[in-house]
């Protein structure tokens, strides 16, 4: 809701675009440490326990978010967020996807996942949408602050009710492995460290580390577009939130198109081509010559940007199977990947949030979009490496 109704969010829960920075940070450095000490549960425990878990506790907090808490307490509910969207639920769905998409299938199966994903936000979009503007009774820019509270805490409730539900629903649909694992045993720091030692010598690893790391810098910064749309283009909160909305709708159809693509070449090949799009469109923003009088280049850029972005965010777990990663260790390795891979979770958003509040309009985003040519550079250097690579380990 953060992406969608970003300069809403700042105004009504008083915050600096630094200030929101900081609760993104909190939360991704309580997701690092969940990450590390997460990655095992998923290799232990059955997926569909935990995943329904974390949902449920992450609808609770939407219910507090609802209150409009200081910035104090929205830090700490960022944490708690940090705790119960990664620790329990994130490497048991990396696992479960890679389990149902077989040898074969991996770049749809993940294609599948991330534009599912997509429609999902997409949806969740277009109900917060829909329940901000009936609650307003008279255009935005003419309502109270208090009528905007009203309207957007129907919002925040009404997703948080769906994620409660969408956790009865994994619960009960989503089959155990066939494998069942002993969930009376104890997960034991030997065997913690052990798996963390096997998946630290594999370099597909240490290559899918960097992949993500810069991969989701990218992802980081659509945060932005909405808020571009508003200080830039100049267009009001409802309008740009429409954007930020509609931008996921791409991500549906770019998620199954380039997954399917995958399975035909390699995902790694796929990788290349998103940084490679990804480079133009940020380029074109970071140039300065998109503004309030450029509407086509804004949108050409903008859509070229995402497209990169949701490109590679759909393959970089695909690429596991063609890592040779083993599937016994599948959840330790994404919990070690992701441990590196995710820390813009912990640094872009005051970073980004500094170069806003301290270089007020255009320039400041050129700034956001110049850091996101850099890591797109990189990489991609890595993409190539990953594609030219050819591990000899087989998986098992």
């Amino acid at each position: 809701m953060a992406r969608i109704f970003r300069p809403t969010v700042l105004e009504l829960y008083q915050l600096t675009n630094v200030e929101l920075g900081v609760c993104f940070s909190i939360y991704g450095t309580v997701a690092f440490f969940s990450y590390f000490l997460g990655g095992s549960f998923a290799d232990k425990y059955q997926p569909r326990y935990l995943m329904s878990i974390s949902l449920l506790l992450t609808a609770v907090g939407g219910i507090y978010m609802a209150t409009f808490p200081s910035f104090y307490e929205l830090s700490l509910l960022y944490g708690y967020w940090g705790f119960t969207t990664i620790f329990l639920f994130w490497a048991a769905m990396i696992k479960a996807t890679r389990v149902w998409g077989g040898k074969n299938k991996q770049g749809i199966a993940f294609g599948l996942l991330d534009g599912g994903r997509g429609a999902v936000s997409f949806g969740f979009g277009l109900v917060g949408l829909y329940i901000f503007s009936i609650f307003l009774t008279q255009e935005i820019e003419f309502t109270a602050l208090i009528e905007r509270q009203e309207a957007y805490k129907y919002v925040v409730l009404t997703c948080s009710a769906l994620i409660a539900f969408v956790a009865v629903l994994v619960f009960f649909f989503i089959k155990n492995e066939t494998r069942p694992t002993d969930v009376k045993d104890k997960v034991t720091w030997r065997q913690l460290l052990h798996k963390y030692l096997v998946v630290i010598q594999i370099r597909s690893v240490w290559l899918l580390m960097v992949i993500i790391l810069c991969a989701y810098t990218g992802y980081k910064i659509t945060d932005y577009y909405s808020q571009f749309a508003n200080e830039v283009m100049g267009y009001d909160d409802l309008v740009s939130a429409q954007i930020g909305g509609n931008l996921l709708g791409i991500r549906v159809f770019i998620g199954v198109v380039v997954g399917f693509l995958a399975d035909k070449t390699k995902s790694s090949l796929m990788m290349i081509y998103g940084f490679a799009i990804t480079i133009i469109g940020a380029s074109m923003f970071s140039s300065g010559i998109i503004n309030a009088n450029s509407t086509f280049l804004f949108w050409f850029a903008i859509i070229l940007t995402a497209t990169g972005v949701y490109a590679f965010r759909t393959l970089y777990f695909s690429a596991i199977q063609e890592g040779k990663i083993p599937l016994a260790v599948t959840g330790t390795a994404v919990g070690m990947i992701s441990l590196i891979g995710y820390t813009p979770d912990i640094f872009m958003g005051p970073l980004t949030g500094y170069f806003i509040d301290n270089s007020p309009g255009l320039q400041g985003y050129q700034q956001i979009f110049g850091l996101l040519i850099a890591f797109s550079v990189i990489g991609l250097i890595a993409s190539v490496a990953y594609y030219k690579w050819h591990p000899k380990q087989e998986s098992t």
